[in-house]
């Protein structure tokens, strides 16, 4: 199978996700390679957004797993649908079955709850596995999808080894909050993301949202990139460009210049949190706006 990252970019523009030539490789190479594909960077670099993309581009589904501390192995694979063994158990009870023959029937695939890592390898059609924030998940967890990663498979002590039907997609991200094992990064490939320059950011949110007045678009995208320059504690990530240039195309702003008051209100779209939204006063922005206008 040849491997074209080229077309894969197109593919990813075509669903409004500008992908530059290392991501689109990587994602080519872990596809083609079939192996993990391991995303880190800063938070609001668009880490999810790759995932979603790439399951819009290939048209298949999108499983996620939102990590945390405390995640364990129920959770991420499997657990026993315990009310619809018992209501097996009490319908058994007068047709004179051996217990054997009973735990035989409930410890089957038909009383399993799925969770992500299970059923995404038991998807006929390739999905797309996105293991979100694989840093916030506890050490041990980590254990857990070697299985998964190595093979492709789970085992269930009371059924046996559950092979994947097909190889899903898999994309793991990190904002690097704790160290990753080594165990994980040798079975993944590797790709780090940065917040984009000016002319990608522009490109992302002209994706987006097309009819945006192009006046506005490019000033938008540099007050942010300028904005990220400050000294915050949450410094707005692409999602937040898209929402402040939604919100403001909707209030029918041209320029930033035009209402003051409406752009500093509007800056909540960007902050999110108290101690940011109080050191980017009234007059911060008017500075900020100065250099963008």
């Amino acid at each position: 199978m040849k491997l074209d990252y080229h077309q894969l970019q197109k593919d990813l523009a075509g669903v409004g996700y500008i992908a530059e030539d290392s991501l689109a490789m990587a994602l080519t190479l872990a596809s083609g390679l079939q192996r993990p594909l391991l995303l880190e960077g800063q938070a609001g670099v668009g880490k999810t957004e790759v995932a979603k993309a790439i399951a819009e581009a290939l048209s298949t589904r999108l499983i996620r797993l939102q990590c945390y501390e405390g995640l364990d192995a129920n959770s991420a694979i499997y657990e026993w649908n315990y009310q619809r063994q018992l209501l097996a158990i009490r319908a058994r009870e007068g047709e004179g079955q051996s217990a054997e023959a009973v735990e035989a029937q409930i410890f089957s695939e038909a009383f399993l709850l799925k969770r992500p890592l299970l059923e995404a390898i038991s998807d006929e059609t390739s999905p797309v596995l996105l293991i979100d924030e694989i840093d916030r998940a506890d050490e041990e967890f980590e254990a857990f999808l070697l299985e998964v990663l190595s093979d492709f498979q789970v085992t269930v002590p009371e059924i046996g080894t559950i092979t994947a039907r097909s190889i899903p997609h898999v994309i793991l991200t990190s904002n690097g909050t704790r160290v990753l094992s080594d165990a994980l990064r040798r079975r993944c490939l590797y790709s780090y993301l940065e917040f984009p320059d000016e002319d990608k950011e522009v490109a992302i949110v002209k994706a987006r949202l097309p009819d945006i007045d192009a006046q506005l678009l490019g000033q938008v995208v540099r007050f942010v990139q300028t904005l990220r320059r400050e000294e915050l504690e949450k410094v707005p990530g692409v999602a937040e460009t898209l929402d402040w240039a939604r919100a403001l195309s909707g209030l029918e702003l041209q320029g930033l210049e035009d209402d003051p008051e409406t752009v500093q209100a509007s800056l909540i779209c960007l902050l999110k949190t108290e101690i940011d939204l109080k050191a980017v006063t009234p007059e911060v922005t008017q500075r900020l706006v100065g250099k963008v206008a």
